[in-house]
């Protein structure tokens, strides 16, 4: 079976992730075959194979494909790029929200592909500080920037729903290349990223 994601390609649903929810669904008491749930195997593999179709995508060759020359050597910022991801330890999403910075060194991109890369790493299995360092890195080893920088805020499910349950709590990650480790550059970034300016 296959499902269409939000960028129209098919995405294939092995019959054996069914089979597993359907199992998930015994496991914790409840009857798969009931009106109910009938479907819900089925609708969950279809979820899960969208939440995690990052494993099926290449964060590089989407940077590649939309790098220009230019020459420009400020800051480039893209704040407030929203993220869904699910938590590796008990597959709960965290949610919230990227800042994404980086200095030209002879190419820009496309302002759009630097939240597809988000998504590509977002869409797998994750921990917060790893997502942080696999976006930072990608754009430093594609674009060669003179710098790099991210922030993530997030929410995490898994502390809000259970364990803890702290529903205020947002972890932060922050990652820094370059230019970015001066902490003229840096702090110029950390103030932008405050800052209302639209």
């Amino acid at each position: 079976m296959s499902i269409k994601n939000s960028d129209n390609f098919e995405v294939a649903v092995p019959e054996s992730l069914v089979e597993n929810f359907a199992s998930v669904l015994l496991g914790v008491g409840e009857d798969p075959s009931r009106e109910g749930l009938s479907k819900t195997p089925e609708r969950a593999a279809k979820a899960m194979k969208f939440l995690t179709q990052g494993y099926d995508q290449d964060a590089e060759a989407i940077l590649r494909s939309a790098m220009f020359k230019e020459d420009y050597s400020e800051m480039v910022l893209v704040k407030d790029i929203e993220l869904y991801s699910l938590c590796e330890h008990h597959m709960l999403p965290f949610f919230g929200k990227a800042h994404v910075a980086y200095i030209p060194n002879g190419y820009i991109v496309g302002l759009s592909k630097i939240p597809r890369v988000i998504d590509v790493f977002a869409r797998r299995l994750q921990v917060q500080e790893r997502l942080t360092h696999q976006i930072l890195h990608c754009i430093q080893d594609t674009l060669n920037p003179l710098g790099a920088a991210i922030v993530i805020e997030a929410r995490h499910m898994c502390m809000m729903m259970r364990g803890v349950q702290k529903q205020n709590s947002i972890t932060t990650t922050s990652a820094f290349t370059g230019e970015f480790q001066r902490v003229e550059t840096r702090n110029e970034f950390l103030n932008l990223i405050g800052s209302k300016l639209y």
